[in-house]
């Protein structure tokens, strides 16, 4: 994996043998991260990443200004990966990291974050229920985004909340935001 742009770029860390996880391709991060920098501004923005899996997405972040990320990902093995990679990237102080099961981390206390980024298993039983919990429980700062990585199976291009939805590969993302987009 490598880091596409910003303080970190080109940067690269590996993904050891064992962990379960499915990185974000860099076409695909890249893509994410081209959407943000024209509608928003991720400088000194905080971060949720569900299923942080190889941190991927979160160290794109920080690389392009992000002030923190908040990783929750189930996996001990997992984390101790994220949190080795970020000190190895001199970032260990820019990011929080979890274990825990998303379900059970979103029943707790929310903080609003400026942009989720969340890459459930494509058959999370959860998912639904997971939209609704990040864009109706104070998840999400009033201008902030909702990012879903899932398979073609999960179409959200008709949701109330969601803006944009466009596959890449077998992946496709789709960014919501807190208040129905025909409501602006």
């Amino acid at each position: 994996m490598r880091i596409i742009t910003g303080k970190l770029k080109g940067r690269r860390f590996d993904i050891p043998k064992g962990l379960d996880v499915r990185p974000t391709t860099d076409r695909t991060k890249e893509s994410i991260f081209n959407k943000i920098e024209v509608y928003k501004y991720i400088e000194g923005s905080v971060i949720l990443d569900l299923f942080g899996g190889s941190g991927n997405l979160g160290f794109e972040a920080i690389s392009r200004g992000a002030k923190s990320v908040t990783y929750v990902e189930l996996d001990p093995k997992n984390v101790q990966h994220i949190e080795k990679t970020a000190e190895g990237f001199g970032i260990e102080n820019q990011i929080r990291t979890t274990v825990a099961d998303v379900r059970q981390y979103l029943d707790g206390m929310s903080i609003p974050y400026d942009f989720i980024f969340c890459d459930p298993p494509y058959n999370y039983e959860w998912m639904e229920e997971m939209i609704t919990t990040l864009l109706e429980d104070n998840w999400l700062k009033e201008d902030g985004w909702f990012i879903l990585e899932h398979d073609k199976y999960h179409n959200y291009k008709d949701h109330p909340h969601c803006f944009f939805s466009k596959a890449y590969g077998r992946t496709t993302v789709s960014i919501f935001e807190k208040h129905p987009v025909d409501s602006k």
